[in-house]
């Protein structure tokens, strides 16, 4: 097993790393101070590829794998997590168009989507379904050629500034649970779409997250992604690349923390010497950049997993995302504890990156969720030992 990045990964790490330096880290205080969505930073990273990192180039993506995909979005969440989260979310979407739309409708959304020129959100979390998705409401009743869409969604990032909707409906009976679900792709601007106030987040603030609601909203069935009842399972395999990109936004926030808090302590001096010669500073920086690079090895690996098609995949995801948005998490929480005061006040970035990274513990399945997962799984015979 080869650990090293390939050439084209270093290059990709390299184009990356100048979009973020350039076009997204001298804003990014200001986003986040005013709430500004950089629709034309995204659409400019639309340009450069990164709106379908692993979107088929039959498509207009760049068909590249999950652990291309996790090299360039590390890149991208060192100068904003918030910004980066949401071209991972978008790149979600535009994923599941171009592999699961059919004919007129993939061709016209995928293409668009890739180069960033429409937006997408993901619509899958409800008022009473949240850790519980496949007990969602919102349903989606056929009328002739059309379905008919009535129910709300919470949470969902970028709505109200996006184009495209990937929604998850109810096509089956009310009891018919995860077999029951089927996924849409909806224009954002369809009458009968609302869109509720923007949440004021904790962190987040460069993305809007708001409540949709749907009222008698026509959809072509034709936009239906697959058969009826296929929609929690494109959904399951459209997170499992979600919780990978998700903690790979946290490593990338947790390596500009860990960078910050080294150059603090070789400039900040206390009783006459640079803090950096303290011991006890000393081991907290050599733990934070263990924990890091711990992190950043099962985010990969995972992501191996997931590209070979490995049968743990899933598992692996699960385990990698509760791990590495935790120990991330840790990591910018002591980069902010290094910088003392200092930590605490807006000028410098270390809070920034502690509200941003602090809600990836929660969204693409709470950590507790993972570990629900991680748990069910090793606790079938012969699964522990598969995964020595």
């Amino acid at each position: 097993m080869d650990f090293n990045l390939t050439e084209d990964q270093l290059a990709f790490r390299e184009a990356a790393r100048a979009f973020a330096e350039h076009e997204m880290a001298p804003h990014a205080a200001l986003w986040d101070d005013e709430h500004i969505f950089p629709v034309d930073v995204i659409r400019a990273a639309g340009a450069m590829g990164f709106c379908g990192i692993y979107t088929p180039e039959a498509q207009g993506g760049m068909g590249l794998s999950r652990l291309d995909t996790s090299v360039i979005v590390e890149e991208l969440a060192a100068a904003c997590p918030s910004t980066a989260a949401f071209i991972t979310i978008h790149n979600m979407a535009t994923w599941m168009v171009a592999n699961f739309a059919v004919g007129p409708v993939r061709d016209e959304f995928a293409p668009r989507m890739a180069s960033g020129e429409w937006l997408g959100s993901y619509c899958l979390t409800e008022p009473g379904a949240g850790s519980d998705a496949a007990n969602l409401r919102t349903r989606a009743v056929r009328d002739g050629d059309d379905y008919v869409l009535n129910g709300s969604k919470v949470f969902i990032s970028g709505a109200g500034g996006t184009q495209v909707l990937v929604v998850m409906a109810r096509t089956g009976a009310p009891d018919s649970g995860a077999k029951g679900i089927s996924a849409f792709v909806v224009p954002a601007d369809c009458a009968g779409i609302h869109y509720g106030k923007n949440e004021e987040k904790m962190g987040w603030h460069s993305q809007p997250t708001r409540q949709v609601t749907f009222e008698d909203v026509r959809v072509p069935a034709a936009n239906r992604l697959g058969e009826e009842g296929e929609g929690f399972r494109f959904a399951m395999k459209g997170l499992d690349g979600g919780r990978l990109n998700i903690a790979t936004c946290s490593l990338g926030g947790a390596q500009a923390a860990l960078l910050r808090a080294r150059n603090y302590l070789h400039e900040r001096s206390q009783f006459g010497k640079p803090l950096a010669e303290f011991q006890a500073l000393q081991f907290r920086l050599a733990d934070m950049a263990t924990n890091l690079v711990a992190a950043r090895q099962m985010v990969r690996l995972a992501a191996f997993k997931l590209d070979t098609g490995d049968v743990e995949a899933t598992l692996h995801c699960a385990m990698a995302k509760r791990f590495a948005t935790d120990a991330c998490f840790d990591v910018c929480n002591e980069a902010l504890q290094l910088h003392g005061g200092y930590g605490y006040i807006r000028e410098y970035p270390l809070e920034r990156y502690v509200r941003d990274l602090r809600v990836h513990q929660i969204l693409e399945g709470t950590n507790e969720i993972m570990r629900l997962i991680v748990a069910r799984r090793l606790l079938e015979p012969g699964v522990a030992e598969a995964i020595q």
